[in-house]
Parts: C-alpha cells; structure tokens; sequence
C-alpha cells in the first residue's frame, strides 16, 4: 500500500557506527519514543532507546515486529489515518498500544515520511498520555456530574464569596448563575436562625471541615425553603481553606408532608385534639415524672351523655360540629400542661399533671362537667349534652398507662349507671382484690400444668361390721411455696371459672386411674368424687362425662359415684334429674352432700333418684349436745328410708357418735375417727390394719 506523502528527507536506514548520520545520533538518543515504519508492510525498520524502554521489549526485538502487534489496531486503519495526514499535512494521532507486559496505554503519534535507499517510510515520535487522557476525562465526568446533578451544588472562595453554580441550584434558588457569583452566599440567608445557629456552623467547619444539617434558605422571589445541606471546606497542601462546597437539596415538600404524616399519627382530624397514640406517650412521660417528683397525676375519661340523639335528630354533620365546640370547652378549663385527648367517638380522656389528691381534682371534674353541658347551637336550636366522667390517680392507682385508661373506663361507666352528668372514682382497693383474684386463678391454672394437684382418699365403712364401702376422692394441692393446700385454700377462688370445669375433669380422671391402678393389685372399691356447681351445669356435662368413662374401659358400674352439694342441685331441680338419670344408664351412681342445708330439701328429694344421702357434718357434730341437731338426723334418718335412700354420715370424731347414730338407723359413716383423708399409696396398709382390727374383735366377741 503507497502513499502520497509530503517531501521527505533522505535517511540511510543502514548506517551505523561513528560515520552515522547526525540525524541517527539524534534518534538513538533521544529521550522521545521514536520508530521508523514501513508503511507497505507496517514492518517497524528502526527503534530508539527510549522505545524500547516504553514497549519493553530489545531493539532488536522491535525490529522484528510489525507495528500492529504494538498498535491495537489494524493496519488498513494505520494507514488510512497516515493517508489523512498526507492531505492535511502534520497531524498527531490518537492510538492504543500494547506493552510487552499486555498493558494498554493511550497515546499520540506524530508521523512523518522520510525516504531511505529508495524507500519512503514513517518517522513516528510517540508520546505516553494515558494519565493525561485519564486526569481530562476524570474532570469531564466532574463537570458532567456538576452540570446534572440533581442536588445544587454552591461553590465560594474563602471567603464566602460565590464562585460557581450548577443548574440545580438554579432551578432551586430562582436566580441565575449570572446573578450570584461574585456575590457573598449569605444572598439566601433567611431569618428563620439565630446567630448561635450560624456560629455552631462555623464551628463546626473551621474544626472538622464540614458541617451537615438542615437550614432554612430564602430564594429569589422571597419564599423560604428548607434545605439539607452538607458543606465541605477544600484545603490546600499546607491545609488552609481555598473553598466551601455546599450540596443542598430542596426539601419543603417532604418535610410537609411528614408534619401532614406526623399530624395524622398523633392527633384526631376532627377536633385538632392529641389522639391515643400521642396520649399514650404523655402518660408514660407523666409516669416517669411523678415518679421522680413524688406528686400525683389524674386520668379523666369523659364520654358525652346522649350524643346519639343529637346525631339521630340533626345529622352526624351537627354531631360532629358538637363535639368540637365542646372539645374546645373543655380543653380551654384545663392548665397549661394538661392534656385532652379524643380517642374515639364521643370519648375524651383529660390528663391532670400535678394534682394534689383527690379532694384537689373535684374542681378540675366540675369545670369538665360545667364546660361539656353548656349549650351549643345547631341548626338555630340550642342543644345542650352532659357527660360522665371516671377518674382515676397516679400512683395511688400503681399501674400501666394502659390500665390507667381501663380503671377511668370503669369509674366512668359507673358514673353513667349512677344517672350520668356526674364523675365516679376508681376503687383501688376493690380492684386489688380482683387482681389478687386472677393471680389466684392463674396459679391455679399453672399449677394444673405443672402437676402440683394430688388426690388423698378418706374411707367410708359401715359401721356395725366396719367393712370399707367406699373411699372419697378428695384434692390437694401440693404448692412448692405453702405446702399441701386443702380444697378451701383454692376451690373458691375458681368456681365461677372455666377452670372449674377442667380441675374438676381431672379429679375425675385421675380417680378412675387410681381406681384401675388398685383393682390390678386386689384391691376393688367404689370412688366417689365431688361435683360443682359450675361443671355440673354445662350443657354438656353428660358428653364429657362420657368422653373420660371411655378413656377407662375396665371401670365397673358402680365403681364411680358422682357427689353434688345439695345446693348446687336444688338449683335447677329439673337439670340435674336429668343428669342423675343419664348417670345412671352409664353406671354412674349420684349422692346428695351436705344434706339438710339446702332450702326445701325435703319437698324436692322425690325428685332427685339418688343412691345416697350424706348427713352434713354439721349436724353430726353436735348431736350428742344439741337436740334441734338430733331431731334433724332423726328427720332425715326416717326420709332416706321412706324413700329407699342410702344415708351415710360424714364428720364421725367418735365412737359415741357412731353409737348414736347406729341407734338411730344409720349404718354408714366417714370422719376422722374412721380415717383422715390418706394418699393411694397409703390406703393398702390402712385396709390390712382395719381388717386386722376387725377380725381381732370379733374374736373376742
């Protein structure tokens, strides 16, 4: 491939030594990247020694080569930039070349032809500007970044003075890049700050070189905007402040839109009133600074008497316009400080913050209830409401926020049941009790899961032989903190309980196993186990009756017998006739406790078919002293055999008692004479020992 290319001078390519050419002196010296191609072949025919220093290969290794194994591009493209530069005359050329170690670097050839014996070849002085095309593209993506970046950007000299702008600032400020450099930045100062502001600024840039916060700024058409600013201080070498480059982004709308979010958090949209979210947290903030101060607050829940009927007779628009006009007469009584809240509907709750006692908050609840009934106009009627009020104090209310908020609920539902237009104090006292109640009930219920409830079993005998008949099946709970706790310790606290109902299905339960356990042993006798109130009155008492029987196959009829409290029978008469009768179809026999104490025993016994009657103990333990107790059991002896009825006796101490009572026609008994309530393991060696007494007297009779 040839070219046409400008004069060239004659250069013997061949020469050598110290006859050379001056020009050759010149180029093996020269500190310049230098080569000499053949642009026919792209041969390289002559390298310096600063080129072989660059490429980092020999000169005689270079020579070798062809320049496309340096340039990365082809030689057709070598050649047709030469041919460019033979129309336009010296001409430098952008390239990439590769070193000897694989390394790309950018540089600039500046060809020229020379002829040697004949031939016209390219004299090449090479420059490395790599870093240089690096350093000009590095400010490029600068400037492109500062010409386009979304945030403005203030540049200003030492002083404050403005030097550079970019478009955003522009289209954030309103003034143009003409009109602010050379001018102090303090253009767009606005009078939102203080002098400390700015102080603690400068502060803040002189000691760590920069300063981050949001400030307010004032543009061209004086409209103020917010701003999140981030200033840097540029420092030279020797670390004095050149320049202040400030990045700020407008955000006014933002910031709205939080108060807007903030606002809808914290406060109710009708009445502008603090919500129960933001009550919340002034109720904690008032815990802990009664705390720390020793004083009291109080908690006012207020709920408006007969708003319905407003909004019944005028619309929910006239009841809204209601609540706030009361809202703010009720808000204007109270101080500076304290806190009214609309958490809902009709309902208000005030926050008195430093109160002194209760005596001290009766004026507070009359101006509340004054301001809430005065009379409000709608619809060119005058309407008037009242409210109820429950109050409530901190700490004599030791409690959570939250369940400060419940005790003023309470007292005021009191107060509305007591005629409204009034207020009503929580009790703490009485709310102490109910607490304790539930933590009782709750340890119970715990306790259960743990496996702390035991049964102890008390014989029953007749007497004329001293035979055992029967063992009742009698609670205990082993507590870890009390000790072995008996039936009244407990039973009480959990009979109006669902809890109730599962003890009770666990006596039951457990006295079936037990019975199992001692028939495996020899050892058959009938269990009796007693009965609630509670449990005996589901509605499907006889289902899961059911369900525990099956769970014990081997238990006989007769084995289970199912003891009710006479009260608890003669409560509906007709229910558990039914649940007798059911009971007696699954083999389940029923007796009546605590006999003689209920309201027209007698009349109602015909109707309950019962196997036994138990005398109540009370009656027992003073029949040898009281005649009214003797005429009892007389009474009740003759009625459980006019009605073919087992009678037993409970609290035999004695054998005097048991005497009298076999003179009367009562064969069968149970106390502690007999027997005290013993655990399963121990009824074994009782009934050897018993049996054993038995067979000895009746030898000696």
């Amino acid at each position: 491939m040839t070219h046409e290319l400008p004069t060239s001078r004659t250069f013997d390519a061949s020469t050598t030594g110290a006859s050379a050419d001056p020009f050759r002196t010149v180029f093996e010296n020269n500190l310049s990247v230098m080569l000499i191609i053949d642009p026919a072949t792209g041969s390289i025919v002559r390298a310096n020694r600063a080129a072989a220093a660059f490429y980092g290969y020999a000169i005689t290794e270079l020579v070798a080569m062809n320049i496309c194994q340096i340039n990365t591009r082809t030689l057709a493209e070598i050649n047709g930039e030469l041919s460019l530069a033979a129309q336009l005359g010296p001409h430098r050329f952008a390239f990439q070349h590769r070193l000897a170690d694989g390394r790309i670097r950018d540089v600039e050839v500046l060809p020229s032809p020379v002829e040697s014996n004949g031939r016209r070849l390219i004299f090449s002085i090479i420059q490395d500007v790599t870093e240089r095309n690096r350093a000009e593209q590095q400010l490029r993506l600068l400037a492109n970044v500062f010409n386009h970046c979304g945030e403005g950007i203030l540049i200003t000299d030492a002083d404050g003075v403005i030097a550079d702008v970019n478009a955003a600032f522009e289209a954030i400020t309103g003034y143009s890049k003409d009109e602010v450099v050379g001018k102090p930045a303090r253009l767009l100062k606005s009078t939102r700050h203080d002098q400390e502001f700015f102080a603690a600024m400068w502060q803040s840039l002189r000691q760590t070189g920069q300063w981050q916060g949001e400030i307010w700024n004032c543009r061209k058409d004086a409209q103020l905007f917010i701003a999140r600013n981030t200033i840097d201080a540029i420092r030279t070498p020797a670390g004095t402040t050149s320049h202040y480059v400030a990045l700020f982004a407008d955000i006014t709308d933002h910031k709205e839109h939080e108060r807007l979010l903030e606002f809808n958090a914290h406060y109710d949209g009708l009445t502008g009133l603090p919500n129960r979210v933001l009550l919340a947290e002034r109720m904690g903030q008032a815990i802990a600074h009664t705390v720390r101060s020793g004083r009291r607050f109080a908690v006012a829940y207020l709920d408006l008497d007969n708003l319905k009927v407003v909004n019944d007779q005028f619309g929910h628009a006239a009841g809204d316009d209601l609540l706030q006009v009361v809202a703010r007469a009720i808000a204007a009584v109270l101080r500076e400080g304290d806190t009214l809240a609309r958490i809902g509907g009709d309902e208000f709750v005030a926050l008195l913050i430093d109160v002194p006692d209760q005596a001290g908050c009766e004026h507070f609840m009359a101006r509340i209830l004054n301001a809430a009934a005065q009379p409000v106009m709608i619809c060119e009627q005058s309407v008037a409401v009242s409210a109820s009020l429950g109050l409530t104090l901190f700490p004599d209310d030791d409690c959570s926020a939250e369940q400060l908020l419940r005790h003023a609920d309470q007292a005021m539902y009191q107060a509305k049941l007591r005629g409204k237009n009034r207020y009503h104090v929580f009790d703490t006292g009485e709310e102490r009790n109910a607490r304790g109640h539930n933590q009782l009930i709750e340890r119970i219920r715990a306790a259960l899961q743990r496996e702390e409830f035991v049964l102890y079993y008390q014989p029953k005998i007749h007497l004329p032989s001293g035979a055992l008949v029967g063992v009742e099946a009698l609670i205990r709970w082993q507590s870890p903190e009390h000790g072995l706790l008996a039936p009244a310790a407990f039973l009480p606290a959990i009979e109006a309980d669902s809890l109730a109902i599962t003890l009770g299905e666990w006596v039951i339960d457990t006295a079936l196993t037990q019975s199992a356990s001692w028939k495996a042993q020899g050892l058959q006798v009938p269990i009796s186990v007693n009965v609630g109130a509670r449990q005996l009155n589901e509605p499907d008492f006889m289902l899961r009756l059911t369900r525990i029987l099956d769970r014990h196959p081997g238990c006989a009829a007769g084995q289970l017998e199912i003891e009710v409290l006479e009260t608890s029978a003669l409560a509906d008469l007709h229910h558990v006739s039914q649940i007798i009768g059911g009971c007696r179809k699954l083999g389940v026999d029923f007796s009546l406790d605590d006999f003689g104490t209920g309201y027209s025993s007698l009349t109602h016994l015909k109707h309950l078919d019962v196997s036994w009657i138990k005398i109540d103990r009370s009656f027992v333990s003073d029949m040898l002293h009281d005649a009214n107790d003797l005429a009892i059991l007389k009474g009740v002896i003759g009625l459980a055999a006019a009605f073919r009825r087992n009678v037993i006796a409970e609290g035999v101490e004695n054998a005097e008692q048991a005497e009298a009572l076999m003179a009367l026609g009562c064969e069968h008994a149970q106390g502690y004479w007999i027997a005290r309530p013993m655990p399963a393991a121990a009824l074994f060696a009782w009934v050897a020992t018993r049996a054993a007494a038995v067979d000895g007297a009746l030898q000696t009779s």
